[in-house]
């Protein structure tokens, strides 16, 4: 069963340039990638659809990376810079572990539950186990 994921943020350092009063924030969800920038008096957020993610480049430097995720079609990317190279690492793994599950996947395994008597997965409305075919209502 595949348990529900939480999202996962990374900050950019402080001690990059236009990070230093309001750094960059990336979030990893299970169903998007999103890019949070704070100013003096908005937010602006960018979002791409991880099945809508083309490929995730990382560019490091001697102590940061800068991290470039582009969507199919060449419609747009989200960029940030100043994330340490283990952050950029992460979200990179991130995305690329969650792409290659299966659509659905993580809705599935909310609505399902142990069998009481064999311990496979059923649905949560099941009244008989498909694979024991004993009674679980």
């Amino acid at each position: 069963m595949i348990a529900p994921m939480e999202p996962e943020a990374f900050v950019a350092s402080r001690l990059t340039s236009g990070n230093l009063l309001f750094p960059t924030h990336i979030v990893v969800a299970a169903h998007a990638v999103m890019r949070r920038k704070r100013s003096w008096l908005r937010v602006n957020e960018e979002s791409i659809g991880l099945r809508s993610v083309a490929s995730v480049k990382i560019t490091t430097g001697i102590i940061w990376s800068d991290i470039r995720i582009e969507s199919t079609g060449g419609s747009g990317f989200i960029e940030s810079h100043g994330h340490s190279k283990a952050d950029a690492r992460r979200i990179k793994e991130l995305i690329e572990t969650l792409q290659s599950r299966p659509p659905g996947a993580e809705d599935a395994a909310a609505d399902t539950r142990p069998c009481p008597h064999c311990a496979e997965p059923i649905r949560r409305a099941a009244k008989i186990c498909r694979f024991c075919g004993r009674d679980v209502g």
